[in-house]
């Protein structure tokens, strides 16, 4: 992948404002708030075409990514990847081999690492604390500039850390394995497995209620009375 700016930006924001969600959305994902379809309209298929990602769109998708928020701007995350068949082939073996049954038809694999390490060692190595929660926002990240393209990604957390260093040659001293990502067009749920097929959809989400707080200074006893 070149180091030049990618050309594609993908739809506009007046378009993505416009955007609707499907009635396939809607039936698992009500929403109580007015939050952009971007968001709802995202969610994680297993179902891919073999269709290959367009290079440039693979660019700005890390480049959505390289843009993530971090803690001290420390931007911990390493990504591999693999588009090429035979490159795939290689590193799909970090998967769990649940994981290998649906996502060996995905055209792009992605590992994705976080560094264990502050960068400043002035003091000797100090541990960053904040480095998965970093690597979070820059999965986030790819998952919404995919969305913007047209495409889906899927993150999954089955994997074999051991395997995964072996087979990308990351030293495991230096970085943690955090999870790996799929990434493509959503193909057709006929293509799967039964057990992986039936759960073809979008999933719900807890209300609002469950998640919130409020966090509020107690009322005094004249506020009380009052």
């Amino acid at each position: 992948m070149s180091a030049t700016s990618a050309t594609r930006s993908g739809p506009s924001t007046s378009a993505l404002a416009d955007r609707d969600t499907s009635s396939e959305i809607l039936r698992s994902r009500p929403t109580e708030s007015g939050v952009s379809p971007w968001f709802v309209n995202r969610w994680s298929p297993r179902a891919f075409t073999d269709e290959p990602v367009d290079p440039e769109e693979l660019q700005a998708i890390f480049e959505a990514a390289r843009w993530a928020p971090s803690s001290s701007n420390e931007q911990p995350w390493l990504f591999v990847y693999a588009q090429r068949p035979e490159d795939r082939a290689r590193l799909l073996p970090g998967l769990h081999p649940y994981n290998q049954a649906w996502a060996v038809h995905a055209p792009v694999l992605i590992y994705l690492f976080a560094r264990r390490h502050l960068r400043s060692q002035d003091q000797g190595p100090v541990v960053n604390a904040k480095a998965s929660f970093d690597a979070g926002a820059a999965w986030m990240s790819i998952a919404l500039q995919a969305e913007l393209f047209g495409l889906s990604a899927h993150a999954m957390g089955g994997i074999l850390p051991e395997r995964v260093y072996e087979l990308t040659g990351v030293p495991e001293t230096e970085y943690e394995v955090m999870a790996a990502i799929v990434l493509g067009h959503r193909g057709d749920a006929r293509r799967l497995p039964a057990a992986f097929a039936e759960r073809e959809h979008p999933s719900p989400r807890r209300p609002l209620d469950e998640i919130v707080r409020e966090s509020r200074t107690p009322p005094t006893a004249d506020e009380l009375v009052a």
